[in-house]
């Protein structure tokens, strides 16, 4: 049974004012429960772009807006909805741990999302059964080929998410133009419900990034950041399962950011022979952010370099998304979609890093 338009109409926004109101109440709690800040050394972590105390439980106002919108549905989609979210709580269980400065680390919520992506193919007993390439289609369609596969899929998105919110805003612009470009896609294949659930996702993150950016009063945090990805990769594979006419590679589109990123981390930290899961600041949008820095407003306005970090990395977020909604049921365009946006990722940031280095060198000399 799918949602009547009246109540369709109402949910979204409902989502989004239910989330800014959890948000701004987070913010102001603050000053008398300061764990919500999480731990101290969390101001000096390696890959910190904030320099004052701040929440970083944004994620909990949006999973609570998310929960409650299970009270406002019919109870078949209530129950639906509700299995998901038993499963994803273990995740942001871990996460929230993390943030209120309990130290989880980030392999152990790795195995986190691990668990609560077996809980959703134990609950709905689905995986990802299709992923366009030949020869593999074939496989997937057995547990023990597509299970590891959607396992590894969703963990890694989920990490994803959380390797690039490092400034105001990027993660949040992410996960909403991820969700709409899901929700319009399933839309456009006809399986409305999962259309439905794409704007409400979309909807409940808008309400923490209105207070999230651009001044950072509350951070998204592990918990929320986790979370979202956690959240959109499964959204994208219920897309994939519940039409046959929509590509996966449309759908991979959706999240190449966080994808490249995580993808670009693993090569760096191998090639210096590091810790895949060890922090740095080398990621692009703090390449940008840095850029910005030495090149424009200096070091001493990280208050300026924040969140125009996210202003002028928003269209690279925007094009794929755009990308998958126009080629989604097309999968050679959609196939050589990703090939063009991961070799502009690559690219751009080998030369933003190559310019960066040069620059510093040259200001080196003339100060020398």
């Amino acid at each position: 049974m799918l949602l009547a338009p009246d109540v369709v109409n109402y949910l979204p926004p409902l989502a989004a004012i239910l989330s800014f109101v959890a948000t701004g109440m987070l913010v102001l709690l603050v000053p008398q429960f300061p764990r919500l800040a999480g731990a101290p050394e969390h101001l000096s972590a390696v890959q910190s772009a904030h320099k004052k105390i701040t929440p970083r439980v944004g994620g909990l106002a949006i999973f609570f807006g998310l929960c409650v919108m299970l009270f406002f549905l019919p109870w078949e989609e209530a129950r639906i909805h509700g299995g998901f979210f038993l499963a994803a709580s273990v995740l942001f269980m871990a996460g929230i741990l993390e943030d209120l400065g309990f130290g989880v680390s980030p392999t152990n919520r790795l195995v986190a999302a691990v668990i609560s992506s077996l809980l959703v193919v134990g609950i709905f007993g689905t995986w990802l059964t299709r992923v366009d390439i030949p020869g593999l289609d074939g496989l997937v369609q057995y547990w023990i080929v597509g299970v590891p596969i959607t396992v590894l899929l969703t963990a890694g998105i989920a990490n994803g998410f959380n390797l690039i919110d490092g400034v105001n805003g990027l993660s949040s612009v992410v996960a909403i133009v991820s969700s709409l470009a899901l929700s319009f896609i399933a839309y456009l294949s006809g399986d409305i419900f999962l259309a439905q659930a794409g704007l409400i996702l979309a909807a409940a993150v808008f309400g923490f990034f209105a207070l999230n950016f651009p001044f950072g009063l509350i951070f998204l945090g592990d918990a929320g950041a986790y979370t979202l990805g956690f959240f959109i990769s499964w959204l994208g594979i219920f897309v994939v399962i519940g039409s046959t006419g929509v590509t996966p590679w449309a759908v991979l589109l959706t999240v190449i950011w966080p994808v490249s990123d995580t993808m670009l981390a693993i090569y760096r930290r191998s090639r210096r022979q590091a810790d895949t899961m060890a922090p740095d600041r080398l990621h692009v949008h703090q390449l940008v952010m840095r850029a910005i820095e030495i090149v424009f407003v200096g070091r001493s306005k990280r208050h300026i370099s924040n969140p125009l970090t996210t202003v002028i990395l928003a269209p690279c977020v925007l094009a794929p998304a755009l990308a998958a909604v126009a080629f989604w049921n097309n999968p050679l365009l959609a196939f050589l979609s990703v090939v063009t946006f991961k070799v502009i990722f690559w690219g751009t940031y080998l030369s933003m890093f190559r310019v960066i280095s040069r620059y510093r060198r040259g200001s080196y000399r003339r100060a020398a």
